[in-house]
Parts: structure tokens; C-alpha cells; sequence
């Protein structure tokens, strides 16, 4: 796959606007000021085609962007509190419609901020997805962030977090390093394989 042949397709803020899914979707998901956008410009090789704001809960679109037929979908990041209510009922409806309408997800990239604990929302949306059967993988991010000791032990502490979602595989993920890119490369072309492929 050419991620440099990346583009952005386009932002849908409701339901009912979304296109139908024919393409498979690898789709990002996690907390607002996570790094899905971060992570996103370092897959497609670009600084901004995926927008990275200092502002958590800016983004409350699902944002395509088109690689070689294969969808890649940014969603809104959850957990800011400061959403009016009517944000947050259109995030929710949002959040839901993607994952509940028939879409051909082939992975979902869950993002979790390694310098802290698992929250109730990643744990929430692990459980969903869990529920659903939808297959996932987990990528800790901001891995540079944290000091040897600290990383080691971050590892160790989070993979207890996450024991309850079974053989998950969980990658560190570093946008400024490029640490873990590789993995997650191989974990999206892995999920759109035909099965010509295989």
C-alpha cells in the first residue's frame, strides 16, 4: 500500500450525512489530544494533511481520507467534558451510527495516551468493540514522552489494564521517533488482504 498516495476525501459532522461504505475502513479512534491526527500525518508521510490542533474536542467530524481505495476514517475524540450538550448528542449519534450501520470496517486503530492510566471511556470503547466484534488493535501513544524506567513501567502497568480484552495486540507509537509505525503498517495491510491475498 502507498500511503503517500494519500488524500483527503472529506468531513461529514452527522449521520446522515455519511457516504456507503464499499471500501474497506481502518478506522482511529480514542480520547480528544490523543494523536490520531499525529499518528495519521506520520502513516501518510505528510506534516498536516490530517489536522492537528493544540484544542482537545475540536475535531467532532468523521474526517475520510482515501489511500488506494482503502478508507481511512478519523473519528471525533471522546471524553472532553467542555462539548455543549447538543455537541455531545451530535458526537454520540455520531459515534454510534458509524459503528452500528452496517460499515465494512476491516481494523479499528484504538489510540491510548501511554504516559497515562487506561480511562473509562478507552475502557468503554474496548468494550464495545469487544461486544460488536470488531476487530482492534491498540496503539499507546506519545511512547517518546516517557523515560526508560517510566516507559518500561507504563508498558507493564497497561498490559494488566488491558487484560481483560484478551491477546490484543498493543504497539508504542512514537510521532516523532516514527517508533511503532512499521507494526501498525503491517496490522492495516494484514486487515485489508483479500483472501486471494492470504
Amino acid at each position: 500500500m502507498n500511503y503517500n498516495k494519500a488524500v483527503f476525501e472529506k468531513s461529514y459532522g452527522t449521520l446522515s450525512q455519511l457516504p456507503e461504505s464499499i471500501e474497506p475502513e481502518i478506522a482511529f479512534a480514542g480520547r480528544s489530544n490523543v494523536g490520531k491526527s499525529s499518528l495519521l500525518n506520520k502513516l501518510f508521510n505528510r506534516k498536516q494533511l490530517a489536522r492537528v490542533s493544540s484544542v482537545p474536542g475540536k475535531t467532532v467530524t468523521i474526517n475520510f481520507y482515501d489511500v488506494e481505495n482503502i478508507k481511512f476514517v478519523d473519528l471525533p475524540g471522546y471524553g472532553y467534558a467542555k462539548l455543549s450538550r447538543q455537541e455531545l448528542n451530535r458526537f454520540a449519534e455520531l459515534m454510534e451510527g458509524y459503528f452500528k450501520t452496517e460499515r465494512n470496517i476491516a481494523l479499528v486503530v484504538q489510540l491510548i495516551d501511554m504516559r497515562h492510566p487506561l480511562t473509562k471511556d478507552d475502557e468503554g470503547m474496548i468494550r464495545f468493540m469487544i461486544e460488536m466484534d470488531i476487530p482492534f488493535i491498540i496503539v499507546m501513544t506519545k511512547a517518546d514522552k516517557l523515560k526508560k524506567k517510566a516507559y518500561e513501567e507504563r508498558l507493564k502497568l497497561s498490559k494488566q489494564e488491558l487484560a481483560f480484552a484478551g491477546n490484543v495486540h498493543v504497539i508504542p507509537f512514537s510521532a516523532q521517533t516514527g517508533q511503532g509505525i512499521n507494526g501498525i503498517k503491517n496490522y492495516i495491510e494484514k486487515s485489508v488482504m483479500t483472501e486471494e491475498d492470504k
